[in-house]
C-alpha cells in the first residue's frame, strides 16, 4: 500500500524539519519569555530550543545583544504606532506632530509593564542596556530620531538650532530621565515635563 499523499500527510512528514530552531525562533522565544516576566537565561533558552549553547551564542552574539534586540523591538513597535497615529491627524504639523509622537512614546514606555518589571528585577543591567550602547540600542534610537528630524527640517516644518543628530541624542536623554527617573533618582516618571523640554529644545519655545 502506498503512503498517503494528502497535504496533511506531507505537512506531518515535514514537521520535524520545519520546527528546527533558527535565530529568528530563538529571538521570538526569548521575547515571549521576557514579556511573560521570565529572566533571560541563555542555557535554558538553548535547552528549550534543543540546540547547543554555543550555537545559540553564535546566533545572538551574547546576552546583552539579545536583550538589546528585544528592547529595540518593543521601542520600534511603539514608535511605529505613534507615527501612524500622528500621521492620521491632518491638524498635526511641525513641532506639534513631533511632540505628539515623542509624548506618545514616552507615555507608552512609562506604562509598559514588562519593561518596568524587568527594570525593577534587574535595575543595574536594565539601565545599562537602555542608557548606554553596549547592546546597540542607543545608536538605533538616535538614528531613528535623526532621520525623523532631518525629514521635518528638509520639509521646512521645523528649524532647530542644533543639527539633527545632536538633537536626537538630547531628546533621547531627556526621555530617559522622564521614563526611568524612579530608578535613577526616586522621582515619579513624568512624560509631560519631558514634552515641555522637547518643545523648548526642538522649537525654541514650549507652546
Amino acid at each position: 500500500m502506498s503512503k498517503p499523499n494528502t497535504p496533511l500527510a506531507l505537512a506531518l512528514s515535514q514537521r520535524k524539519s520545519d520546527e528546527r530552531a533558527t535565530p529568528l525562533s530563538a529571538f521570538r522565544m526569548a521575547r515571549r519569555w521576557w514579556l511573560e516576566g521570565r529572566r533571560l537565561n541563555l542555557s535554558l533558552l538553548a535547552e528549550e530550543l534543543d540546540i547547543g549553547r554555543a550555537t545559540l551564542m553564535r546566533w545572538v552574539g551574547n546576552k546583552d545583544l539579545l536583550m538589546g534586540e528585544i528592547l529595540w523591538s518593543l521601542y520600534k513597535e511603539i514608535y511605529d504606532e505613534s507615527i501612524e497615529r500622528a500621521q492620521a491627524d491632518p491638524k498635526l504639523t511641525g513641532i506639534d506632530f513631533l511632540s505628539q509622537i515623542y509624548n506618545d512614546i514616552n507615555v507608552a514606555l512609562i506604562e509598559a509593564k514588562p519593561l518596568h518589571n524587568f527594570l525593577h528585577s534587574e535595575p543595574q543591567w536594565g539601565l545599562q542596556l537602555l542608557t548606554s550602547n553596549i547592546a546597540g540600542l542607543q545608536n538605533r534610537l538616535i538614528e531613528t530620531w535623526r532621520k525623523l528630524f532631518e525629514h521635518e527640517i528638509e520639509a521646512g516644518r521645523i528649524n532647530p538650532e542644533m543639527d539633527p543628530e545632536s538633537l536626537a541624542y538630547f531628546i533621547i536623554r531627556i526621555g530617559e530621565s522622564a521614563i526611568y527617573c524612579d530608578l535613577i533618582c526616586g522621582r515619579t516618571p513624568d512624560a509631560k515635563q519631558a514634552d515641555t523640554a522637547f518643545r523648548l529644545l526642538v522649537n525654541g519655545h514650549s507652546r
